[in-house]
């Protein structure tokens, strides 16, 4: 089986990626994969150096500020940027998958809705947290404005669209639940599957 895990920019997929890995469930990081690509594809670099102008990249490797302001303002743009690189990032996944011998595996995909990646997934989660805390986990993180960071989420389908289409949702503020969250829905799969982890 493939889960896609899914949420939006500070949700903490990463987070509940990390979880189900800890309980020895192969994980695939698309968002991950995508950057490795930008940086060390030569095709791909030539095609995002077309799009977005020789800023792109910097001397040691993407200039993702640059790219983050020119895309998450122009969903024309940002169409453009994820038709180069994710039907690239696809391929990787599908050599990686079936390199697996699991019950399931996990796919955390930032956009597994939005690029259409979600129809090759036998259950979807999704990892949720309000606003006001997702823009502070970012702001952690990497040190973007507020501004930029609403950029983002506004580039990215809304939680409620999201959720109709998922098999669970994970509401993410505390730790501890979520794990349990995990756990259980770690059970409900395996027991689906009907196979011996």
């Amino acid at each position: 089986m493939i889960v896609g895990l899914t949420g939006g920019i500070g949700s903490g997929k990463t987070t509940v990626a990390g979880f189900f890995k800890k309980l020895g469930v192969p994980v695939y990081i698309a968002d991950d994969e995508a950057k490795r690509l930008m940086m060390t594809s030569p095709e791909i670099r030539r095609e995002i150096t077309q799009l977005l102008g020789e800023e792109a990249y910097i001397e040691d490797g993407l200039n993702r500020k640059y790219i983050a302001d020119a895309v998450f303002k122009n969903k024309q743009l940002l169409a453009q940027l994820n038709a180069i690189v994710h039907p690239r990032v696809a391929v990787h996944f599908n050599h990686w998958y079936q390199q697996q011998d699991s019950p399931y595996v996990i796919k955390e995909a930032a956009i597994l809705f939005e690029n259409g990646g979600y129809k090759n997934c036998d259950f979807i989660i999704t990892v949720t947290a309000p606003v006001k805390t997702r823009i502070e986990r970012v702001k952690k993180r990497d040190h973007s404005s507020d501004q930029e960071i609403q950029n983002r989420i506004n580039a990215q389908w809304h939680d409620a669209k999201k959720i109709a289409l998922s098999d669970v949702a994970i509401k993410n503020t505390h730790l501890d639940k979520t794990e349990e969250k995990v756990v259980r829905i770690h059970n409900h799969l395996v027991l689906r599957i009907g196979r011996n982890w």
